[in-house]
Order: structure tokens, then sequence, then C-alpha cells
């Protein structure tokens, strides 16, 4: 077919334009962001409740570096920020959203390799009621003086000496998950047997919780609590009842970013504790916390905020724990940074019905089970315990005139002015020695344990051992409790030995 004029005028133009444009860009150069790899994500938009949740996102990639990061790195948490080649689960955690509107942050997956890829996560609106959780308050009942007599004061001088019951109800994953055997009546009656004539319960609620979204404590829970409590009343023996460690949701978060969230949860878990044991008179005792982990005064002023919840949840209940004497921790119950740190307490509607709580561990000699850098492992303590052989072991620091200092601290800062102090804590491991070595630690360890009993109560503390229940080499159990029996009755002697 023959070509007319025009076509061949069409042709040339758009010959000169093809080999025209094909040589401009011969001449340039390759630009350096040119995307020469892949980089995919199985999702591309994230939605989140109002609780603290998680989400995986799959990255697949063959670029030899890739990042992420957010736009609002303040309630979303990326367990990986960078990477490499292949096929990566990277978690993305959203902090409870404790406002009552939603919010968006977008996070970006980026490589000088490939194109960005931007993923836009939401997190719902609370829509709860105000404080996050419902209010378990739903009964309140007038206020109940009897049975609950005593003071502060009072109440700590009919106390001489406390049992923990330690690694048990705040074990994680069950009452047994720690290797002890379920608490029986004859434990209990085996505690009071040998001397003790009060007993701390550590407990945990949190891994209990029926509903998380709504702080629902499994009522099973509460009824097996006040089970083991009831042993205790009926040997008319003096019961603490804590929220122990519980996962470190309060212990490891005592800051202004988690204040308002732990505030509801300490707020909704008491009311809850404290309505299930309302019945008990003042042989029951409940205490704010554990070891919540303090460093500084603005810390101490969220602690505080966690203490006055307490008390106010508590009190709100009505009944017997209108009058109950509530017990609140000192920063990490550390006693030197008590003294530095804890000012003043919260308020109470009950007039001298509060108590302290520290504990002490004299490190080297008590719970340290190999040398550091630092320092090493004490094996002897105390005026003529001291070994002129083995002198590297011999303690430093933590002896007497130590022990004198820091219960005065307490007895100044507190007792003197009607607020006991409860000692919740304290004990030292048996270690792994023998002969003469294993002699004179255990006189030493003996000791020890005399003295801080004796100089507690000389000062207005009630002291609280812990006992384990773990056997063998470094522990520092009591009692055996799978037959229940004396397992240690020079350690035991020792304690009884300081309340003469």
């Amino acid at each position: 077919m023959k070509k007319t004029i025009n076509q061949y005028i069409i042709s040339a133009i758009l010959c000169i334009a093809f080999f025209g444009v094909f040589a401009c860009s011969a001449d340039k150069e390759t630009p350096q962001n040119l995307s020469v790899g892949s980089l995919t994500v199985d999702k591309n938009k994230v939605e989140f409740p109002s609780t603290e949740s998680n989400a995986d996102i799959k990255i697949e990639t063959d670029v030899t570096a890739w990042l992420l990061s957010s736009s609002d790195a303040s309630w979303l948490k990326i367990s990986q920020a960078g990477g490499t080649a292949g096929t990566i689960n990277v978690k993305i955690t959203a902090l409870v959203n404790t406002g009552n509107s939603q919010r968006t942050a977008i996070i970006t997956l980026s490589s000088n390799q490939a194109k960005s890829i931007q993923i836009t996560v939401t997190q719902a609106a609370n829509t709860a009621v105000p404080g996050l959780f419902p209010d378990y308050n739903t009964n309140p009942l007038a206020a109940d003086a009897s049975g609950m007599g005593s003071n502060a004061t009072q109440l700590a001088a009919k106390m001489n000496l406390g049992w923990n019951i330690g690694n048990t109800l705040e074990a994680t994953g069950s009452e047994t998950a720690w290797g002890n055997p379920k608490v029986t009546k004859a434990l209990i009656d085996l505690v009071k047997a040998n001397g003790f004539n009060a007993i701390r319960i550590p407990c945990s609620w949190n891994q209990y919780l029926e509903n998380a979204s709504t702080a629902k404590i499994n009522t099973q829970w509460l009824d097996r609590v006040k089970e083991v409590v009831q042993y205790c009343v009926d040997n008319d023996m003096y019961v603490i009842v804590n929220i122990h460690w519980d996962g470190g949701w309060l212990e490891n978060n005592v800051t202004d970013a988690k204040k308002e969230e732990n505030n509801a949860k300490q707020k909704a878990f008491w009311q809850q504790i404290a309505t299930h044991l309302r019945g008990f008179d003042e042989h029951l005792l409940f205490a704010s916390a554990n070891e919540p982990n303090v460093e500084n005064a603005a810390q101490m002023a969220v602690l505080t905020s966690y203490h006055q919840t307490f008390i106010d949840a508590v009190r709100s209940t009505g009944g017997k724990n209108a009058y109950r004497n509530l017990i609140v921790q000192g920063p990490s119950t550390d006693i030197e940074k008590t003294n530095l740190l804890m000012t003043s307490l919260p308020t109470d509607s009950a007039t001298n019905r509060m108590m302290a709580e520290v504990h002490f561990y004299p490190y080297q000699f008590t719970l340290m089970t190999e040398d550091a850098d630092w320092g090493k492992m004490f094996y002897y303590w105390g005026a003529g315990n001291h070994s002129t052989t083995d002198t590297e072991r011999n303690a430093t620091w933590g002896e007497e005139a130590d022990i004198d200092r820091f219960f005065l601290m307490m007895k100044t800062q507190f007792v003197d002015k009607g607020i006991p102090v409860i000692l919740g804590e304290f004990g030292a491991i048996k270690r792994d020695l023998t002969g003469d070595a294993l002699t004179l630690h255990l006189k030493s360890r003996a000791a020890f344990l005399k003295y801080v009993v004796k100089q507690s109560r000389a000062n207005g503390m009630v002291p609280f051992y812990w006992d384990a229940g773990n056997l063998g080499a470094n522990t520092m159990s009591l009692f055996d409790r799978s037959n229940n029996t004396v397992y240690d009755s020079q350690a035991l002697e020792a304690l009884l030995e300081g309340l003469e």
C-alpha cells in the first residue's frame, strides 16, 4: 500500500521524537533513589481497641536494609525498628487509650532501595465510665465498728512475729506453679504452733481476671483467698492481704505515664477485694502493694496517689472496712529511700488506722549467690562471728550498727508519730558450705535473725519472716510444706529468741 505525503511527514516526526527522547535520556544519570527492590507488608491499616493491644505486621523484602518508624511513639511501641532482607514479623503494641476520643498514627516502612509504605494505625476511644473500669462498690455498707476496736498502734502491739506464705498465692500460673503445695489449714496450724501469730499473704490478682477490659476478678479466686484468710483468723492470727508483684503492672510502673491507668486498676481491684473480705474483723489488714519501684520524688508522688486510691477504695465499701487498719509501702520498701522520700502519707477518713511497710535484706549477706565486680558474698555476720581465715567473706556493712541506725529512722519517722511499721520481709539464705565455714555461717545467720527481730520490736516494728517454701542450698525456708514439719529449727529458734 502506498503512503500519502502526510503519512510520510507523520512518520518522520515520530521518528525524530523517538530518537530525540532516547538521546536525551541517554545523557541523564540514573537517579540514586530509583526503586530496585521489593518491599511489601501484609496490611496497610491496623485498628486497635481502647485497651492495651498487640498486632503483627509481616514484612517481606529483598532490600538490604529497611526502617520502621511511627509518627507518634508515645502510645505506639514497635518491637523491631529495622532489618534486612527476608520475611519478618514485627509486633505493634498500642498502650491503653485513656482518652475519650479516637487517636491515629502513621507507621512508615522505608528503604533507599524501594518505595516507602505507610500503615495507618487507629485506636478506639475509651468509652468506659470515668476511671476506665466499672464501679465495683455496688453495695456499700454503713460503718461497722464491731470487732474493730484497735487502732494501728494497739493492733501492732498485738502482733509479735509474722511469717510470709511466699511463692504461693502470688505465683504466676497458679497457686502451685512455683513448686509449693496449696495452702492448707494444717500448714497454718503448724506456723501458729511454732510461735507466729501473724501471716502475710502475698497475692496475685491480675492473672485471675475474668475480664481484662473491665478488671473483673474471678470470684473463685476471691473465694480462695478468703478461705486462706479464714484459716489464719480461725487460729486467732493476724493476717495481711496485699497486691504483690502481680506481673509488675503497678510495681514497675510508678510513673506519670501510667498513673491514670494504674489508679483505675488499683481502685477496681481494691473495691472487689475489700468488698469480698469485708466481713473479717480487725485480724485482717490490707496492704496497698509490695515493693513499688521508686527512685525519686516525682515517682514518690505517683506512688502516694496509688496509696490514696487504695485507701479511698477500701473505705468506700464501708462496714468493718471503714475502720480496718491499712498498710502503705515505702519507695521500693527500702528504709533509706523511705526515710528520704516518704515525707508525707495519704489522707485517711479513719483516725490512726494506717501503718507503713519496709523490707530489709542486706544483700551481700542475705541474698547474694555469686560474687560481682562491685563486691563479694558475705558468709559471716555480726560481733564475734567474723572469720580470721576467710576474711574476704566477713560482712562490712548491714551489721548491728546499721540495723540500729536504719530501724531508728523508721521509729523517728513513723512509730513515734503513731504510725507502726511493718517489716514485711526479711531473712537470710543458708549457704552451701561445709566444715568450720558452715558452722560459723549458721551462727552468723542465727545472730542476724535474732537481732533483726529484737531490734524491730524495740523500735515499734512488726517483723515478718520471708519463707518461699523451697528447700536446699541458698534458701531460707523454715517449714517443709510437703509434710508440714519444721525444716530449719536453728533459724526458727533464732527468730523466737529475738522475742525474748
